[in-house]
């Protein structure tokens, strides 16, 4: 008999078996039922016996094996599948044994009726095996699918949710720094506890960003005609008060007035201002400049002192790779270099502009923004 025949002729002996190792799969949630055990299982094997019944030539048959086989227009019963394992509380290596399991059952349930195993019967196992692959592919993105999605939302909800209990540690601080009749310990405690809650308030909402970004939303702009001199100069100010011991010169070759959201372009020039007088040489001084060149307006802020290795250029502004191995170990200017800067090439992308970077021993390292006049709507005029 067909292989093919046999899953549709043997449909209950093959669910059985499928529902009985489903069974033994052991997860937190409660212990499912019979419809629950066996979900979606004959809709995926009848999609494979009609897989197995379609004609393939050698090059179709090429095409599956190195997984560009057709698409789906519409989500597959392995897709939905693999979702409702992941709410039942299946590893993606319980649901991956599952299709092992069902491979194996089927294919000893088959040819244990056979007498005599022909050529015939090895090409109904190729097929069968190419649509096992496909049906367990499709499971496998689905199912990582999901859970990144979950494991974004899951950073969007925890940052929106801790802004509230950190917005009434800061107020509670404020007032016991400004309440009349408080000693000087409990005053310095207050400070201490303001600041700490700004920071993680700072933190927080770069996982907000950071959580709008994988989501696909993007972090928000909102522009108006600003003059983004007048932004920069006011961080320069806030980080030589913050910092006093920072150097930090400014330099205007231009008057840069366009449509630009000056809470977040501030919050761009402060990380980077940031950056420089942590990862730079505090005996020299940080300069930064807004001139404007050929194509628009620029803003550079350059520091000398130990270059940015060239292994960890690519990373710079990736997450994903600043979070590495590699960079837990990183010191130095490469150290600690991720996230923000992640945010600040999202908000500067927002504008349509880029950040660009150059660093060495001799020169030092210069990050510079660079804002198209035509795609940013900006004007530009020298003094």
């Amino acid at each position: 008999m067909k292989l093919s025949d046999f899953i549709e002729t043997s449909m209950e002996h093959i669910l059985q078996a499928w529902e009985d190792f489903a069974r033994s799969v052991e997860t937190e949630q409660p212990e499912q039922d019979t419809a629950g055990l066996r979900d979606h299982g004959e809709k995926i094997l009848r999609t494979i016996a009609a897989d197995m019944r379609t004609l393939q030539s050698p090059h179709q048959q090429l095409e599956k094996a190195q997984g560009r086989g057709p698409q789906k227009s519409s989500e597959s019963a392995a897709q939905t599948h693999a979702m409702t394992r992941l709410i039942a509380g299946f590893s993606m290596d319980q649901m991956v044994s599952e299709y092992r399991a069902l491979r194996s059952s089927v294919l000893s349930l088959w040819l244990a009726q056979e007498d005599l195993v022909t050529k015939d019967h090895v090409n109904d196992m190729i097929r069968f095996n190419e649509a096992i692959d496909q049906a367990l592919v499709e499971s496998i993105a689905a199912y990582g699918a999901a859970v990144e999605l979950t494991r974004k939302r899951v950073l969007a909800v925890l940052g929106h949710d801790l802004r509230s209990p950190l917005g009434a540690v800061l107020m509670a601080g404020d007032l016991l720094v400004r309440l009349d009749g408080t000693d000087e310990k409990t005053r310095a405690l207050a400070s201490q506890v303001c600041a700490s809650a700004r920071r993680a308030t700072a933190i927080v909402n770069d996982l907000l960003d950071l959580a709008r970004c994988n989501l696909g939303t993007g972090i928000p702009v909102h522009l108006e005609e600003i003059e983004l001199n007048s932004v920069c100069r006011d961080v320069i100010e806030e980080s030589r008060t913050a910092i006093p011991e920072a150097d930090i010169t400014f330099v205007q070759s231009g008057q840069v007035i366009g449509l630009y959201d000056p809470a977040r372009m501030a919050q761009v020039f402060s990380n980077l201002i940031s950056n420089a007088i942590r990862h730079g040489d505090i005996d020299s001084p940080i300069v930064v400049t807004i001139a404007i060149n050929d194509t628009g307006p620029c803003v550079s802020f350059h520091n000398s002192g130990e270059p940015i290795p060239e292994e960890a250029m690519s990373n710079l502004f990736k997450p994903e790779g600043r979070y590495s191995s590699y960079a837990a170990s990183e010191r130095g200017s490469a150290g600690g270099l991720g996230l923000g800067l992640f945010i600040a090439a999202e908000i500067v992308a927002s504008h349509g502009g880029r950040i660009e970077v150059k660093s060495s021993a001799v020169e030092g390292t210069t990050f510079e923004i660079l804002f198209p006049i035509a795609s940013s709507g900006t004007s530009a005029t020298l003094p």
